[in-house]
C-alpha cells in the first residue's frame, strides 16, 4: 500500500512495487484518481480513498485491503504536506517563522507525523499478526540538515520565500518515529526503514533549479524515477537485514 499515491513520488513509487510483481494498493484522498492509478498498474491492483489523519478511513481501507488480497505486506507512508504559498506578497512574509501561522503547523503535524503513525499502528498491525512486512516512511533531506534558505532567492537576490519550519521538523520526527517502531516490531518480523529523498525537479523556476542543483554533487535535482530502485530495495528481500535505517537518496545534498 503507498499512501499519497496521486503525488508526484506517490505515482512513480506505486510503479515501482508494480514492476517488481507487487499487488499494489495506490491510496489517496481522491479516490477516483487513486483508482485511475492503480487502473493504469493493470487489473491486479486497487485504488482506495484514504485520510491518513483519520483513524475510520484508516480501518476501513485495512478491511477492504484484507478482504481483496488478504495480507499487508508493504507499507509506504508517502502522503505528507509540504507548505505552498500561491501568492507571492503573502507568501514571502507567511513563510517567515515569525509570522508563520499555528494552523499551518497543525495541519502538517496531523498528516506527516501522526498520518504516518495511524497508518503504521491500523495497518502495520496487521503485519505485525502475520509475522512480516516492510513498513517505508518517506522523510526529506530536511529531516537530516536545515533548510538551505538561499535557494530561494532569485536573480535579483530577492527571497520569494522561506522554506516553514513544519516540513522539516515533521521529517524529522518521522525518523524518529522509524527508529522507535522498528525497534518495537524488531521481535514480530516487521522491518522499519526510511527513504529520505532529495529534491525533486518539478517545474519550479530555473532559478531554483539551479541554485538547487549548485549545492548537490551530482549538479541537479532528482528525477521522480532516481527512487524507484531504493523503494524496491526497502520493500523486498534485498534489504531483509536492513531495519531502523535511513537510506539517503539525495545526490550528494547532505554529503557536504
Amino acid at each position: 500500500m503507498v499512501t499519497g499515491a496521486c503525488g508526484l513520488l506517490g505515482r512513480h513509487h506505486c510503479e515501482a512495487l508494480a514492476e517488481a510483481g507487487a499487488q499494489v494498493v495506490a491510496a489517496d484522498l481522491d479516490e477516483k484518481a487513486a483508482a485511475a492509478v492503480a487502473g493504469q498498474l493493470g487489473a491486479a491492483h486497487m485504488g482506495i480513498g484514504l485520510n491518513v489523519a483519520d483513524p475510520v478511513s484508516i480501518q476501513e481501507a485495512r478491511k477492504k485491503i484484507l478482504d481483496r488480497y488478504g495480507r499487508i505486506d508493504v507499507l509506504v507512508n508517502n502522503a505528507a504536506i509540504n507548505d505552498k504559498f500561491e501568492d507571492p506578497v503573502l507568501g514571502s512574509r507567511q513563510s517567515m517563522f515569525e509570522h508563520y501561522p499555528l494552523e499551518m503547523w497543525d495541519r502538517s503535524w496531523q498528516v506527516n507525523v501522526s498520518g504516518v503513525f495511524l497508518c503504521s499502528q491500523i495497518l502495520g498491525g496487521v503485519m505485525a499478526e502475520q509475522g512480516s512486512g516492510s513498513i517505508i516512511n518517506i522523510a526529506s533531506t530536511y529531516g537530516i540538515v536545515a533548510p538551505d534558505q538561499s535557494i530561494y532567492r532569485n536573480e535579483a537576490g530577492e527571497q520569494t520565500f522561506y522554506k516553514s519550519p513544519a516540513y522539516p521538523v515533521t521529517k524529522s520526527a518521522v525518523i524518529g518515529f522509524t527508529k522507535f517502531l522498528a525497534s518495537y516490531w524488531g521481535p514480530r518480523g516487521v522491518r522499519v526503514n526510511t527513504l529520505s529523498p532529495g529534491g525533486v525537479d518539478n517545474s519550479q523556476d530555473e532559478y531554483f533549479k539551479q541554485n538547487y542543483a549548485g549545492r548537490t554533487l551530482l549538479g541537479r535535482m532528482a528525477a521522480p524515477v532516481d527512487y524507484k530502485g531504493a523503494i524496491v530495495f526497502l520493500a523486498s528481500d534485498a534489504s531483509a537485514y536492513m531495519t531502523g535505517a535511513n537510506l539517503v537518496v539525495d545526490g550528494g545534498w547532505t554529503a557536504i
